[in-house]
C-alpha cells in the first residue's frame, strides 16, 4: 500500500465518495449566471433533483476497479431513476475517471499522472458503455457525428472516440488533453479565489465564471449555435472585467447584483452553461479531494471571513431547506467519521502538476 494514499478498500472510497457529493452540493450552492442554483433554479430542473442524482452517482463512482464506462453508465441511469432527466451527464463523464484515477493504487504519482494512466487504459468497453449513458441521458442539441457516432457501437476505445469531438465539446477536450482545462484553468483559478478569502461558494462562481469567460460554452453551441455561445463567452468576460477583483467575488458589493442580472437574462433566453458548470464541478472535486475545500453539511462555517465583508453567496432559507430535505438521508451515512480520519493522507497524493498555460488561454 502507498504511503500517499489509503487502502482503496478502505478510507479512500469513502472519501472519494464524499468529494463526489460535496462538489456537486457546492456547485448548486454557487451563484452561476445561467445554471440551476439555490439563488434561481431554471430550464424545468429543480435544486431537488440536481441533489438527488448528486446522492446517486456518489457512491457509484467510489467503488474501486469499476471500469470507467461501467460507472459512467450506471451513474446516468441512477440518475435518470431518481430525476427523471439528464441533470448530471457531463458531470459524470469528468468525475468517473478522476474518481478512478483517486481510487488507483499509484506509486508516489500525482493525481494528474494517475489519471493519465487511467484515460490511457480506456478500452472500446468503455467507449460502448458511455455511448450507451449518452443515449439514456439524451442531451439537449445532440446531432449525429460524420463518424463514431454514439448511435452506433463504438470500434475506438473511449479516449480516442473522445479526441475525434475534442474540437467542439469542451467535455470531449478534457479526455484528449488529460482534462488540461482542469488542471491549468480550473485550480488556479480556484486556489487563487482562496488565496483572497473567497468562501467555497465564491470559489465555486469564481471558476465557473471564469469557463465562461475562457471559452463558448459547448452546451448553448450545440442549443444554439457557435455564434451565440461566443457573443455569451464575451458577456462573461466583460462581467468578469467589470467586477475588477480578480478571482473572488467577495470584496465587490455589487457582485450579487450583477451575477443575478446575467442569470435572469441567460434563463429568459433559454441559454445555459451547462458545460462550465460540470467543468467547476470537476475542480471542486479535486480541490475536495486536496482537502483545500471543507466537507459538508453544507454550507460550513467559514473562520475567514470577516463578519464587516459583503457575503454575496448567501442561501435563502427555502434554499437550504430544500437542500437538508434533499439529503437528509445522506447527512445520516457513516462516511462522515471514515472520510475525516483518510483526509490527512489522501491529500498528500493529489500534488498538481500545472503544465505550461495553452496559447489559447483567455485573461
Amino acid at each position: 500500500m502507498s504511503a500517499l494514499l489509503p487502502n482503496p478498500s478502505h478510507g479512500c472510497p469513502a472519501l472519494v465518495e464524499e468529494a463526489v457529493f460535496t462538489a456537486c452540493r457546492l456547485e448548486l450552492m454557487a451563484l452561476k449566471p445561467g445554471n440551476v442554483h439555490i439563488h434561481a433554479e431554471g430550464h424545468g430542473m429543480s435544486v431537488a433533483q440536481f441533489l438527488d442524482s448528486a446522492a446517486a452517482i456518489a457512491p457509484i463512482l467510489a467503488v474501486p476497479g469499476r471500469r470507467v464506462g461501467d460507472a459512467i453508465l450506471r451513474a446516468v441511469e441512477a440518475t435518470r431513476d431518481v430525476a427523471g432527466c439528464n441533470t448530471n451527464l457531463g458531470i459524470v463523464l469528468l468525475l468517473a475517471p478522476l474518481a478512478a484515477a483517486a481510487l488507483a493504487r499509484d506509486k508516489g504519482e500525482s493525481l494528474r499522472l494517475r489519471l493519465a494512466r487511467v484515460l490511457d487504459g480506456l478500452s472500446v468497453a468503455d467507449a460502448a458503455d458511455a455511448f450507451a449513458a449518452i443515449r439514456v441521458a439524451l442531451p439537449a442539441g445532440l446531432g449525429e457525428a460524420a463518424q463514431h457516432d454514439v448511435a452506433e457501437a463504438p470500434r475506438i476505445d473511449l479516449r480516442a472516440a473522445m479526441a475525434t469531438a475534442a474540437d467542439r465539446d469542451l467535455i470531449a477536450r478534457q479526455y484528449a488533453t488529460a482534462f488540461g482545462d482542469i488542471f491549468t484553468f480550473g485550480l488556479a483559478r480556484g486556489r487563487s479565489a482562496l488565496r483572497r478569502g473567497a468562501s467555497p461558494a465564491e470559489v465555486a462562481s469564481a471558476i465557473h465564471l471564469g469557463f465562461m469567460a475562457l471559452h463558448p460554452d459547448t452546451h448553448i453551441a450545440r442549443k444554439h449555435g457557435v455564434a451565440v455561445a461566443e457573443r455569451v463567452r464575451d458577456q462573461a468576460f466583460r462581467l468578469e472585467r467589470r467586477l475588477a477583483v480578480g478571482s473572488a467575488f467577495g470584496g465587490n458589493a455589487g457582485a450579487a447584483r450583477r451575477l443575478l442580472a446575467f442569470d435572469r437574462a441567460l434563463k429568459r433566453r433559454g441559454l445555459n452553461p451547462g458545460t462550465s458548470a460540470d467543468l467547476t464541478v470537476a475542480c471542486l472535486f479535486v480541490l475536495r479531494l486536496a482537502g483545500e475545500l471543507p466537507a459538508g453539511p453544507w454550507p460550513p462555517d467559514d473562520d475567514r471571513r470577516s463578519p464587516c465583508r459583503p457575503t454575496i453567496i448567501e442561501p435563502t432559507i427555502t434554499g437550504d431547506a430544500q437542500c437538508l430535505r434533499s439529503t437528509r438521508s445522506w447527512s445520516a451515512k457513516p462516511w462522515w467519521a471514515t472520510a475525516t480520519k483518510s483526509l490527512t493522507s489522501i491529500s498528500s497524493s493529489v500534488r498538481v502538476e500545472v503544465p505550461p498555460r495553452p496559447p489559447s488561454a483567455r485573461p
